[in-house]
């Protein structure tokens, strides 16, 4: 006659054997959602605007003082894109590249950045209707590039 405090058999239904059936369950839940949420972190569209990483780096002054000025230029003017209009952006930016000749380089890429924004802002019609000849029509091209 066996009684429940004999000692355990071979076929392992001790603690070791329950703690091996929760990881078995748990272990790949856990990695498929880590991995799903690794792959939603990584900037896919190649706009730097848009990346996780560079919002968190705008916050952060060390980060800010090490970033190019035509970066923190193009973060301030996305900024007064949401909090005002495009029109006010894109005389800032206009004022800038005048101010600092250095940042004509990079004035079409930001105006075409600033035209992707006000589309996800504004929408097509209305973000087209703020258009105008700052850096050619970067702008424009940029409202374009996000519409169609």
């Amino acid at each position: 006659m066996k009684h429940s405090t004999t000692r355990q058999t071979r076929r392992g239904r001790g603690p070791a054997r329950r703690i091996g059936r929760s990881l078995a369950f748990v272990l790949p839940v856990v990695l498929v959602l880590s991995g799903t949420l690794a792959v939603t972190r990584v900037n896919w569209s190649g706009d730097p605007s848009d990346s996780v990483l560079a919002a968190s780096e705008a916050t952060s002054p060390k980060a800010s003082s090490a970033r190019a000025p035509h970066e923190v230029l193009r973060d301030r003017l996305l900024t007064e894109l949401q909090e005002e209009d495009p029109g006010v952006a894109l005389t800032h930016l206009q004022q800038a590249v005048n101010e600092r000749p250095s940042l004509a380089d990079h004035c079409a890429t930001i105006a075409r950045a600033l035209g992707r924004a006000a589309v996800k802002v504004y929408g097509p019609t209305r973000a087209q209707s703020y258009a105008r000849p700052v850096c050619d029509t970067a702008f424009a091209s940029g409202v374009l590039a996000a519409h169609g």
